[in-house]
């Protein structure tokens, strides 16, 4: 008798439905706090560093001391995603990548547990750690490196692969052009769901992204349990 667990598709940690759903909720985060936080961007940090740099040069100290907060959440964010790959981590947890899922729809159903009131580096330090986690964790897309909350190398990645598939008829890069593209598409679809509903529901939208992270924690690794439990 088959089985019917074989018919719901599940997810590999580099395969193109997984990084789907990544590259939805990293477009999404971008838009949420970009909209509801004055214009502030969370995912990357190469703008904090860019902004304290600016600060500190015109002798803004206590201005530019705001854009540490999330450099340093970044930080975190990767020692946690190293620390739950320590092999004692791993013997206890099926699945290290799981884990840290779990750990994403914690931190942003808290974020959407938040005022409005709140002060916006609380929110950006949040986001900043849930986006480093998922850039240490899930960074292959088939067999190569991909980015599932910026956009930047990913377009540089597909544009090459481009190159390579309509002009030098590589069939490789065909597949690579075609699989980055679509992580680019989700990401731009995962920003414009990010832009209207956190308009029009306004905090409690980063609950949406919390839902897609959801998806993939129930598709993710499907037939086989968190916790690790001995063979009868």
């Amino acid at each position: 008798m088959k089985d019917k667990r074989s018919t719901i598709p599940s997810l590999s940690s580099n395969s193109v439905r997984l990084g789907v759903l990544l590259a939805l909720v990293g477009g999404f985060l971008d838009a949420y706090t970009f909209i509801s936080r004055d214009g502030v961007f969370a995912n990357a940090q190469t703008g904090n560093i860019v902004l304290f740099a600016v600060r500190a040069a015109n002798g803004e100290w206590v201005g530019a001391l705001n854009y540490i907060p999330p450099v340093l959440a970044f930080i975190l964010g990767v020692l946690v995603s190293e620390i739950v790959k320590i092999p004692h981590f791993r013997e206890l947890l099926h699945s290290y990548r799981r884990s840290i899922l779990i750990l994403e729809c914690m931190v942003l159903i808290f974020v959407g547990m938040l005022q409005r009131g709140v002060p916006n580096i609380v929110v950006t330090v949040c986001i900043s750690f849930v986006s480093s986690l998922q850039i240490s964790t899930f960074n292959k897309l088939d067999k190569w490196n991909y980015n599932s909350t910026m956009t930047t190398g990913n377009l540089r990645t597909a544009t090459q692969a481009a190159y390579s598939a309509f002009i030098e008829h590589n069939q490789e890069a065909k597949k690579q052009f075609k699989e980055f593209f679509i992580i680019i598409v989700s990401f731009l679809f995962g920003a414009l769901l990010g832009t209207f509903s956190t308009t029009y529901i306004g905090n409690s939208s980063i609950w949406i992204s919390s839902g897609i992270l959801a998806v993939a924690l129930i598709l993710y690794h499907k037939d086989k349990g968190y916790l690790r439990t001995r063979k009868r």
